[in-house]
C-alpha cells in the first residue's frame, strides 16, 4: 500500500513541475501537506485519491485540534483542492469531495514591517562588515531593501541581471515570469562594488568565474549563497543593529520595501509589478499604509482638524 499510497501525489507533483513550472520550494511545500494527508487517510486504510468529504473532514480537524492556525489549515487545504481538481481532470473520479469544504476564516493580518530607522540601522551595520564577506552583505542588503526581492530571487540572481550601468534589474520570479526592478543609486554602487571581490567566493580552478552563473557565487553544492545562510545572516544584524533579531527576516525586508514605497507615494499598480505578484489582491496587504497617510494627511491637512 506505501508504493501506491504516493502514485497520484507523485503523478500531481509532475504536472505542477512540468505544465505550472511550479518552483521547488512550491512543490517541497505540496509534497509535505500532501504526505501527511496520505499517511492520515492511510492509517484508516484509505489512498488520498479516493478520501471521502467526511475523511477529508477529520483531516481539517485534526489539524485544529493540534492547534495549527487558521492561515496554515487554509494552505493545506488549498493544497487538497488542487490535488483533487487534478484527480477529476485525469478522470480517476467523477467527484471532487473538496468542493463543499471552505477554509477555516482568517482575519486578515497586516505585513511586518521595519520602519526607515530601524532599516537604516541594518544597513549601517551591514556597512560595518569588514572584508570581502562585509561587501557581499551590503551588496544583499541593498538589493533586497531596493527591490523587495523575494529571498529565493535574491540569492538565485544570475550576473546577467545586471547590466552595467543600467538602473534595473532582471528577475526570474515565480513561474518563470520575467519582471524589470528599478535599482537606486546605492543598491548599483554596492553592486559594483561586490562584482570586484566575485571570484573570492568561488570554487578554486581555472574558468569557475565563468561556469558559476550565479551573483552571489559559493562554494557550496547549490554554486549560491543558500536561504537559510543568508537568514542567518540578517539575524547577526540585526543583534548589531540594536533590533530583535525576532522581528528581522528577509521578508520583513521585503515587506519594509513595500511599505515605505508605498507611504511616499508609489501607485499601487506599479508596486504589484514590482513585487512580482499575479493578482493586486495580494499587493493590498500594504492598504494599510496608505490608510495610516491619509489618515495623518486629514489630521494635519483638513481644515476642521485645525480647530
Amino acid at each position: 500500500m506505501a508504493d501506491l499510497t504516493f502514485t497520484w501525489v507523485e503523478s500531481f507533483l509532475n504536472m505542477m513541475r512540468s505544465t505550472r513550472n511550479a518552483s521547488q520550494n512550491t512543490l517541497a511545500a505540496y509534497r509535505r501537506d500532501l504526505t501527511e494527508f496520505a499517511l492520515f487517510v492511510g492509517r484508516r486504510q484509505t489512498l488520498p485519491e479516493r478520501a471521502s468529504v467526511a475523511q477529508i473532514r477529520a483531516y481539517l480537524k485534526a489539524l485544529d485540534d493540534r492547534g495549527l492556525s487558521a492561515a496554515t489549515a487554509a494552505r493545506r487545504l488549498s493544497a487538497l483542492k488542487r490535488f483533487f481538481r487534478f484527480i477529476l481532470d485525469m478522470g480517476f473520479r467523477d467527484d471532487n469531495p473538496t468542493t463543499s469544504l471552505d477554509g477555516p476564516k482568517r482575519g486578515q493580518r497586516l505585513p511586518k514591517y521595519l520602519n526607515e530607522t530601524e532599516v537604516d540601522a541594518l544597513l549601517e551595520a551591514a556597512r560595518r562588515r569588514p572584508g570581502a564577506d562585509g561587501i557581499r552583505i551590503l551588496a544583499l542588503m541593498e538589493i533586497l531593501y531596493a527591490t523587495g526581492l523575494r529571498v529565493t530571487e535574491l540569492v538565485t540572481l544570475p550576473v546577467s541581471s545586471f547590466v552595467r550601468e543600467s538602473p534595473v534589474v532582471t528577475v526570474t520570479g515565480k513561474g518563470g515570469r520575467e519582471r524589470m526592478v528599478p535599482l537606486g543609486e546605492p543598491a548599483q554602487d554596492a553592486v559594483r562594488d561586490y562584482l570586484m571581490v566575485r571570484e573570492s567566493f568561488l570554487p578554486k580552478g581555472r574558468g569557475t568565474s565563468r561556469t558559476n552563473k550565479f551573483l552571489f557565487a559559493s562554494r557550496g553544492k547549490e554554486g549560491h549563497l543558500t536561504r537559510a545562510r543568508f537568514g542567518q545572516v540578517i539575524k547577526e544584524l540585526a543583534v548589531e543593529a540594536g533590533l530583535d533579531r525576532r522581528r528581522v527576516s528577509p521578508h520583513v525586508l521585503r515587506h519594509s520595501f513595500a511599505s515605505h514605497l508605498l507611504a511616499n507615494g508609489a501607485d499601487l499598480r506599479a508596486l504589484q509589478q514590482m513585487l512580482g505578484h499575479a493578482d493586486i489582491s495580494t499587493t493590498q496587504i500594504y492598504t494599510h499604509v496608505l490608510e495610516e497617510r491619509l489618515r495623518s494627511l486629514v489630521e494635519t491637512a483638513h481644515p476642521l482638524a485645525q480647530m
